[in-house]
């Protein structure tokens, strides 16, 4: 799970491995280590209708409806978003590039761009 915060604007990328562990616990979280302290980033599954977030303890959590990502995995939509006051929230699937990167991609979702690169 990848974090991506600029502005007012929160996004969340999901591996195949992460939107099958949120399936599965309800819950997914990485964090971040900064030596003396450890910022964390969760995204938990809620009986709510809307995402909504929070920041408490170092820790910042995505809430996303259960009905959103029940199918998530199967269907070709890429994310949902929604915002929580004026916070603007995105939970999307990540791709896999279509520059060459040297992080590991082999568990993000294939391109849909990828069939249209010449």
């Amino acid at each position: 799970m990848k974090i991506r915060i600029k502005g007012n604007s929160l996004r969340y990328r999901l591996t195949k491995t992460d939107v099958a562990k949120l399936a599965e616990d309800g819950y997914v979280q990485e964090s971040v280590d900064f030596g003396s302290q450890q910022l964390i980033y969760a995204l938990r599954l809620v009986d709510d209708e809307h995402l909504s977030a929070t920041y408490k303890e170092n820790a910042i959590t995505l809430y996303a409806p259960k009905t959103m990502i029940a199918n998530f995995a199967d269907e070709d939509k890429v994310g949902y978003e929604g915002t929580h006051g004026s916070l603007h929230l995105l939970v999307e699937k990540d791709f896999t590039c279509l520059d060459e990167v040297a992080e590991d991609q082999s568990d993000n979702y294939p391109n849909p761009l990828a069939a249209k690169k010449i």
